[in-house]
């Protein structure tokens, strides 16, 4: 009888043990530095589009120098979970042909030129496991100097199709049709 009552008391307190665990692993990711944002809407083709993401903020730091993206290196375009971008139907982004799913995505600036990186792998941590091959498309995203400085990474989606990321005194724009 003690032996079984033994054996009862550890089999709950393992499941007890894993049940708080997992509990913990559910974090509240609003409470993250870089919170969790999404920006959505309904283009005129009636695609819908959603870009799930967390916004880093400056923090008094310099892009390309203390935080991304840096010259030559693939950023997530965010913070955390790489951003996913979601199409309900088949897109056009800056005239090139973009299936209906969900996409990584990600930036590459190179010396001044921002390229927006639509990878087939979504579901990843950052960038580590980025890898050229799974991309799906890259487009050159057109980039000026933002009305007001954003301390927190924005992504805007407008009614017309354009797309803003707004990211210190960055504004890059690209067009979804």
């Amino acid at each position: 009888m003690k032996k079984l009552f033994a054996a009862s008391l550890m089999a709950f307190l393992v499941f007890a043990s894993i049940s708080s665990f997992a509990q913990a692993k559910k974090e509240d990711k609003s409470k993250r530095p870089s919170p969790p944002a999404l920006a959505t809407a309904t283009l005129a083709s009636g695609a819908k589009i959603t870009i799930d993401y967390s916004q880093p903020s400056i923090k008094g730091r310099t892009i390309g120098k203390d935080i991304e993206p840096k010259n030559g290196e693939v950023w997530r375009t965010g913070a955390n979970e790489a951003t996913v971008f979601e199409t309900s139907k088949a897109i056009k982004v800056n005239g090139q042909a973009l299936p209906a799913g969900k996409y990584g995505l990600f930036t590459l600036v190179k010396d001044g030129t921002w390229t927006m990186i639509f990878n087939k792998t979504w579901n990843q941590w950052g960038a580590y496991d980025y890898k050229k091959a799974d991309d799906a498309i890259r487009i050159t995203a057109k980039v000026t100097k933002a009305a007001t400085f954003a301390e927190k990474m924005t992504f805007v989606i407008g009614k017309d199709g354009t797309v803003q990321l707004l990211w210190g005194d960055n504004n890059v724009q690209y067009k979804l049709d």
